[in-house]
């Protein structure tokens, strides 16, 4: 898949992510999120050639970009959007914590895509 492939794939996500929570189908909406974190941070290591194909390896590309940005933020962020990718096969999240942290993803898949820029 091209980069360009995962921003628009994780655009796609974010807003199916919204639908699915619109019609009650948390879980598939979890994943959705999650799935919009991941393919921006595998559009941004494509970019700067890093290893992206784990999930060890998204999680290593998002320490390099905080360490290269020098804001720790976009480890705790990716690790809201880690949360989500849990509550999907767990279910564990409740209401207000899925309205709290759904912005959170969303806007560290703004704040990755910018970064490409």
């Amino acid at each position: 898949m091209l980069q360009q492939e995962h921003i628009h794939t994780a655009q796609d996500f974010l807003q199916e992510a919204d639908r699915e929570f619109a019609e009650g189908k948390t879980l598939q909406a979890s994943e959705k999120l999650w799935g919009a974190a991941a393919h921006s941070v595998m559009a941004i290591g494509q970019q700067r050639g890093w290893q992206f194909g784990t999930h060890y390896d998204l999680r290593m590309a998002v320490r390099r970009l905080a360490d290269e940005c020098d804001d720790s933020k976009i480890v705790s962020d990716f690790s809201v959007a880690e949360k989500f990718h849990a509550n999907f096969y767990h279910g564990f999240m409740e209401d207000f914590q899925i309205s709290e942290d759904r912005p959170i993803v969303r806007h560290f898949v703004g704040r990755i895509n910018a970064l490409m820029r």
